[in-house]
C-alpha cells in the first residue's frame, strides 16, 4: 500500500465521530507528532493524540519499543464493556479504574476501555520470529486519561484517552491497516 511518510497533518475532514469509515481508509500513527489519523488516500478524516513507547521506536522483542511499519487490526476487545473497564490478559477483570485502583497499583501499565490487537504485515521486520507484533502483544488500548500527557510514555503499545479509544473502536473493523512510523 504506498504512502508518503512525509505528507504533513493537515485540519480533518467535516465529518462526524460516528460515521463509518470508508472501506479503502487506514489508521496512520506517527511516533514523532504523538498522533494517530484515520486516513482516506491522503486526506485525514479524524486525528486523536496518543501515547507510544517511552524507549521510542523499535521491533526487537522485549524491547518495550512501539514496532513501525503496516500492521493490521487482528482483534477488537472489550466491546460493550463501561469506560475505564481493566484489562488483563485480553479479558475484562470487573474492575473500573478509579483513584483507589491508581494508589493500590501506581506502576502498573493500565489497559483500560477496549483494546484493538495489532499483528505485522511486514515478514521479518515486524512480524515472525522475534520481532512479531503480535506475539509483542502490541495494541492500541485505553489508559488513565492524566496519563495522556502529549509524549511517549508507554512500554510500547499506543495509548489513547478512553473516550477516543471507545470511539475508534466502534468505527473500525478487524484488518483495518494500521501503518505506524518516525
Amino acid at each position: 500500500m504506498p504512502y508518503d511518510n512525509a505528507h504533513p497533518y493537515s485540519k480533518p475532514a467535516d465529518m462526524t465521530c460516528s460515521q463509518p469509515i470508508p472501506p479503502a481508509s487506514f489508521i496512520d500513527i506517527s511516533i514523532p507528532s504523538q498522533e494517530l489519523a484515520i486516513m482516506e488516500g491522503q486526506r485525514i478524516l479524524q486525528t486523536y493524540p496518543v501515547s507510544t513507547a517511552k524507549k521510542g521506536a523499535g521491533e526487537q522483542k522485549g524491547s518495550y519499543c512501539t514496532p513501525r511499519g503496516w500492521h493490521q487490526i487482528r482483534a477488537k476487545i472489550g466491546a460493550g464493556h463501561p469506560l475505564n473497564a481493566v484489562f488483563v490478559g485480553r479479558r475484562a477483570t470487573g474492575e473500573i479504574y478509579n483513584d483507589f485502583l491508581k494508589q493500590q497499583c501506581p506502576e502498573r501499565d493500565w489497559i483500560l476501555t477496549r483494546i484493538l490487537w495489532l499483528g505485522g504485515l511486514e515478514p521479518g521486520h515486524n512480524r515472525y520470529g522475534n520481532v512479531d507484533s503480535a506475539w509483542r502483544y502490541i495494541y492500541i488500548h485505553g489508559t488513565p486519561d492524566e496519563l495522556m500527557r502529549g509524549s511517549p510514555e508507554s512500554h510500547g503499545c499506543i495509548r489513547m484517552k478512553n473516550a477516543d479509544i471507545a470511539q475508534l473502536f466502534d468505527r473500525v473493523a478487524v484488518g483495518m491497516k494500521v501503518f505506524i512510523h518516525g
